[in-house]
């Protein structure tokens, strides 16, 4: 039985919010409660939505409705991100590739979305 651990979107997930959190590690201390603290419970609420999503699958639009709060927070999360490079807390190098994570953990919660039968949702 395939657990929600073992989700392409939820692995990449959270790969991308622990390299989020380290990542953030280096911002200034007077970000620690602001954007420190937004990118990280942001990238972090895609994984625990999903886990949420996923248990819910047997209810079509509880379903639906969780992997879209993953796909709003994998947003905001694209949106702290744009903040930390515009702020210089990250290069252009590390926006980019994150990124670039980021969206490609999009495509693939847009993919649960479009295909929620595929997930066990019926």
């Amino acid at each position: 039985m395939l657990r929600f651990q073992d989700l392409l979107a939820y692995k990449k997930g959270f790969t991308l919010a622990m390299t989020i959190y380290n990542i953030s590690k280096t911002f200034p201390k007077e970000e620690t409660d602001s954007l420190t603290d937004q990118v990280r419970r942001s990238s972090r609420s895609v994984c625990a939505n999903m886990a949420e999503s996923y248990r819910k699958r047997l209810y079509p639009k509880h379903f639906l409705s969780k992997l879209t709060d993953c796909d709003a927070e994998n947003s905001e999360t694209q949106t702290w991100l744009e903040f930390a490079f515009a702020c210089e807390y990250i290069s252009e190098l590390q926006f980019q590739e994150l990124t670039k994570e980021s969206v490609e953990v999009g495509k693939l919660i847009n993919y649960m979305i479009l295909n929620p039968k595929k997930f066990g949702s019926s």
